[in-house]
């Protein structure tokens, strides 16, 4: 017998993936300066450079992604939607912010969970107390943010 969410629960997903292999694709420059990194910042809102960093890393409602040139400029900058289990979706967040493929991941805080998939996949977690996106990218540019180290295990992470 055929499970209809179980399909309709994979059509999502596989229709996510590739969305978010669409954007990627159209964050990628042509010619001009080479990339250099990609930042992620959980934020409130989709404001680009503007938006307001979320207090809580899993259950931000979206992720800013910043992708750098080789001299520090900003490149492209898009909002992702948080579609993780935490708000009805599917995977946790660190799994979904993987597939963006970024460098670093910056936040006021995390649980001990998360940091250790992202540091067990490569990832910087930067530590902030900046209020927007384009403070954070400003501080890490001048290299001003420190590496979290531990993770917190309650929800305000400010």
């Amino acid at each position: 017998m055929v499970n209809c969410k179980d399909m309709w629960d994979e059509e999502l997903e596989r229709l996510r993936r590739e969305k978010l292999e669409e954007m990627l694709q159209q964050s990628e420059k042509e010619g001009g300066e080479k990339l250099k990194e990609r930042i992620v910042v959980p934020t409130e809102d989709e404001n680009g450079l503007n938006a307001r960093l979320s207090e809580h890393f899993g259950r931000a409602p979206y992720f800013i992604v910043v992708d750098l040139n080789e001299d520090g400029t900003v490149a492209n900058v898009q909002a992702v939607p948080n579609e993780s289990e935490h708000f009805g979706g599917f995977g946790r967040p660190p799994d979904c912010i993987l597939q963006l493929k970024p460098n670093a991941v910056i936040t006021y805080g995390m649980g001990p969970r998360a940091l250790s998939i992202f540091q067990s996949k490569g990832v910087a977690v930067l530590r902030t107390n900046a209020s927007t996106v384009k403070e954070v990218v400003e501080a890490y540019t001048k290299g001003l943010l420190e590496e979290l180290t531990e993770g917190c295990h309650h929800a305000h992470h400010r």
